[in-house]
């Protein structure tokens, strides 16, 4: 069951979660690693602004106590004047699979249209991960098409589904 699944921000015990899915190519998953990261500047972040910055953000998945992963946002200039947000999620192995990073996603994107401006949230993944695919379209986001040879991750550029989520598709 996912309605128990909420998102808060990140507290510095779940820093290892947060380290372990990007940093650790087993469980990042085979879409997620690309490449090492420095060490120490996950905690950096969080001890600066507890990785709540006005270009990006991080919100821990949670169940209950458990911890589930996390989403995420960086601002993506669409324009002179406009922006949106380009969303990401990453989950534990044993929390795939079980329709928590769908609901998570719909949480994000309710959070994001409730306490920002911007009037699109986008996403992108791999065109080989089938299963992010259904979760994004599950929590209503829009396919919008194939981008070609997108992301370098494993010594090759892949080609990536796009998707996006527009404010008037949201109830808040």
């Amino acid at each position: 069951m996912t309605d128990d699944v909420s998102l808060r921000p990140a507290l510095e015990s779940d820093l290892p979660v947060v380290d372990v899915l990007t940093n650790d190519p087993v469980a990042s998953s085979p879409y997620q690693w690309f490449g090492w990261q420095a060490p120490q500047l996950l905690k950096r972040r969080w001890f600066d602004n507890g990785l709540l910055e006005p270009q990006r953000g991080l919100l821990m998945v949670v169940k209950g106590e458990e911890r589930l992963g996390f989403v995420s946002w960086a601002k993506s200039q669409t324009g002179p004047f406009s922006t949106c947000w380009n969303v990401g999620i990453g989950l534990l192995p044993g929390a795939r699979g079980h329709g928590y990073g769908t609901e998570a996603q719909r949480l994000l994107a309710r959070y994001l249209f409730s306490h920002t401006t911007v009037n699109r949230l986008e996403a992108m993944t791999e065109i080989g991960n089938v299963a992010e695919q259904r979760s994004l379209e599950k929590a209503g986001f829009t396919k919008e098409g194939v981008l070609r040879g997108y992301g370098f991750r494993d010594g090759a550029y892949h080609d990536s589904v796009g998707y996006s989520i527009l404010r008037a598709d949201v109830t808040l």
